[in-house]
């Protein structure tokens, strides 16, 4: 199994195809499997490449809580980049997933040549309520187990959706949720979830941000669809995908529409056609000209 040391802890990743790389950041309701509609269609053109957070077997458990934070996932993400000798990528990820590739877009704007930010942005809307809510999760997953959680948590609002849509696909959702770590998943919601800035927080780095960026979001995904109304607002070189009557998981959810917004995405960008808006989140006039 492939795996490469981020700071002690051994991560397990996946790279499937030839080509430009393209690389994908996993929600924490998934893994590195949750990509296979991307890895199966983009593979044909992009070097794919999928990993396991820390916290998420195959890769280590660590269980020390200082050991699981935002700033270690983005350095997680360079670690595997630098351990493939990559210089420059194309960076896509999903919730958790997604606010690690724009925080990495932010530090490393050189080797971000895309972002592919989709279903991002909870913690930001109604924060009190996701804090209490929240914890509660984290201490509910260390006291019952992860299979008691992930049958509330697979069912919620925002997935709903996938299971009205492809019951199949959801079913398979669901028994990888259950078959994650709970302590691993637990210290991911602490230490991630919860300390991690929101995006209404980040508006002057969203505005410096030079990187050409793609955001997703189900039109149902009701905690992140303002936080991506303002990303589309405030970063310069951005565009907005809405997917309608979908929840969170719009790359299962959705896979032949995520991957051709996607993909249309990648070749406005390799043609250098993915313009930067001539003014970003300005009062301007009202009237059309």
């Amino acid at each position: 199994m492939p795996r490469f040391s981020a700071n002690g802890v051994n991560l397990y990743y996946e790279v499937t195809g030839e080509g430009f790389p393209l690389v994908w950041s996993h929600e924490f309701a998934g893994g590195y499997e949750s990509w296979d509609p991307q890895v199966k269609f983009f593979s044909r053109r992009y070097q794919v490449i999928t990993y396991a957070a820390r916290g998420y077997p195959p890769s280590d458990v660590p269980t020390d809580p200082e050991a699981y934070s935002q700033e270690q996932a983005v350095e997680d993400l360079r670690l595997l980049l630098q351990h493939l000798g990559i210089q420059q990528a194309h960076l896509g990820g999903l919730s958790m997933g997604g606010n690690v590739v724009l925080n990495f877009g932010f530090t490393h704007p050189n080797v971000a040549k895309a972002l592919i930010v989709a279903s991002t942005g909870a913690g930001t809307v109604d924060r009190e309520r996701f804090l209490r809510e929240g914890e509660e999760l984290a201490q509910r997953l260390l006291s019952q187990g992860m299979t008691a959680v992930a049958e509330e948590y697979a069912g919620g609002p925002t997935r709903v959706q996938f299971r009205r849509k492809d019951p199949k696909g959801w079913g398979e959702f669901h028994q990888g949720l259950a078959a994650h770590s709970a302590l691993g998943s637990a210290l991911t919601f602490r230490g991630v979830q919860l300390k991690r800035a929101t995006i209404y927080a980040l508006g002057d780095r969203l505005r410096q941000l030079s990187v050409p960026t793609l955001i997703l979001i189900g039109d149902e995904d009701e905690p992140c669809v303002e936080p991506a109304i303002f990303m589309k607002r405030h970063i310069p070189r951005s565009g907005l995908v809405v997917f309608p009557q979908a929840g969170h998981t719009i790359n299962l959810e959705e896979p032949d529409l995520f991957n051709r917004a996607v993909l249309d995405f990648l070749t406005a960008v390799e043609a250098d056609r993915w313009v930067r808006r001539s003014t970003v989140a300005a009062a301007g006039t009202l009237l059309p000209r």
